[in-house]
């Protein structure tokens, strides 16, 4: 059972855990987390079904081939490029599971989908001794695997193939795995694969779809973990400039431009394009960095033809634009999809800087109470004074790399709660750092 989480108005809870509010005016030492990890459900010509797997932007460079069945540079591989420009770590999910797996006499493909029809093994007598085959595994023209054996049971798993124990071996010319194909995606597998992530901690979640009923079911994804389960991150989703706010929320970016001129043969791509580049940069965000005007350096043409006027409407209806800023394209402002403000929530939280910095707080300090002191440290003052202390000191770190300013211990309180369990933490008039947007200049001339 997953430990308690989210936000509170009364101390009611009974789940152990962290409960943690914001509102205007995962290590287990006092220290900050890392950012750079990314969730998104892929659809993929090759891989594991039904499971979430990981992924590091390394593993995707050098290994794509046996992670994805493509090599890096290879045209299907562009949203996984596009993603990983700034993912660090990326919870993988296939989409189109249940496929099947192409095989020939000697061996299977180890995922089912049609990648693996590009397999092949080819088994030549061994040149010093006759009585031993080798046994090659090919993908396309490259050499994978090889094998020195005497009867088919003696072969290895490699990471393509799974071999046919019962096999007969012969000198064969190159001989084609085929019959893979690609399962069906299906609405239900995008449910599938939040069921499954729910468990994993990340920064960002990406919404790889233009179906409004799949976004709706992130949105709502989203607003159920960040309130009620107090898991900290943001989605992004594709919203085409002119259509109405999805989400009206801080933890839900928006994106509003799309990608024009795509390859349509590349699966799990289309308008929606940029959602892979905006999640793996909004995960890889520092706490203290702001993505406004940064430039998109991706490989796709993304469509910028939009007015002032129309940029300006954009922006206050809660969508995140790119613009063309002398050819380049760049991020206008780093903002979210909120629009409505409140007496509890003012504008300062339309900001995916200060959504960067209120989550890097409610994750830390939920894995430092969670693993230090529940259940472990009494609940009198000198429990109490160590936890503040251990507070402060997340604080005053975010204070010193300038992702808030003014830090004075003095804001921040422990205190016991209603119940001899609880314990009651508030951090008043916290000053959240922006990075500059704006620049109102006067100059004076005698």
């Amino acid at each position: 059972m997953a430990l308690g989480g989210g936000i509170w108005a009364v101390q009611n809870k009974v789940l152990p855990g962290t409960y943690v509010n914001f509102s205007s005016v995962a290590k287990a030492s006092a220290a900050l987390s890392d950012r750079g990890y990314a969730a998104m459900p892929l659809v993929l010509d090759w891989g594991p079904d039904n499971e979430v797997f990981t992924v590091t932007n390394g593993d995707f460079q050098k290994n794509s081939l046996k992670l994805f069945g493509y090599a890096y540079a290879d045209a299907a591989m562009l949203p996984l490029r596009e993603l990983f420009k700034y993912t660090q770590t990326l919870y993988a999910y296939r989409l189109n599971s249940g496929g099947v797996k192409a095989e020939n006499a000697f061996c299977s493909a180890r995922y089912a989908g049609v990648a693996g029809n590009k397999l092949s093994t080819v088994i030549t007598v061994n040149v010093d001794n006759d009585s031993l085959f080798d046994v090659h595994t090919y993908y396309g023209t490259t050499l994978i695997d090889t094998q020195v054996v005497s009867v088919a049971d003696e072969l290895v798993a490699n990471d393509f193939v799974i071999f046919k124990g019962s096999a007969t071996l012969e000198e064969t010319a190159k001989t084609p795995l085929a019959g893979g194909t690609n399962g069906e995606l299906t609405s239900a597998a995008y449910q599938t694969f939040l069921d499954k992530i729910e468990s994993y901690s990340f920064n960002t979640l990406g919404c790889p779809s233009a179906d409004a009923t799949t976004i709706d079911l992130f949105v709502n994804f989203t607003k159920r973990m960040r309130d009620e389960i107090g898991a900290k991150f943001q989605t992004v989703i594709y919203n085409a400039y002119g259509n109405a706010n999805v989400a009206d929320y801080e933890g839900v970016i928006e994106v509003g431009n799309k990608i024009i001129g795509y390859d349509t043969v590349v699966s799990g791509f289309g308008e929606f394009g940029l959602v892979y580049w905006m999640t793996g940069v909004s995960a890889g965000c520092a706490v203290n960095k702001s993505n406004t005007n940064k430039r998109y350096d991706g490989e796709c043409t993304v469509n910028v033809d939009y007015t002032q006027v129309e940029l300006e409407k954009a922006i206050k209806a809660g969508r995140l634009m790119f613009h063309n800023v002398n050819g380049e394209v760049r991020i206008l402002e780093d903002i979210n999809s909120m629009v409505t403000v409140s007496d509890t929530k003012g504008d300062v939280f339309k900001s995916n800087q200060t959504i960067r910095v209120c989550d890097q707080i409610a994750n830390d300090v939920a894995v430092l109470f969670n693993t230090r002191y529940l259940g472990n440290v009494p609940n009198d003052a000198s429990g109490r004074i160590a936890l503040w202390n251990d507070i402060c000191k997340l604080l005053e770190e975010l204070d010193s790399i300038r992702a808030i300013e003014d830090f004075d211990p003095e804001i921040v309180t422990v205190e016991q709660g209603d119940t001899k369990k609880a314990v009651v933490c508030t951090v008043s008039n916290l000053n959240i750092v922006n990075a500059m947007a704006q620049l109102y200049m006067s100059v004076i001339v005698m």
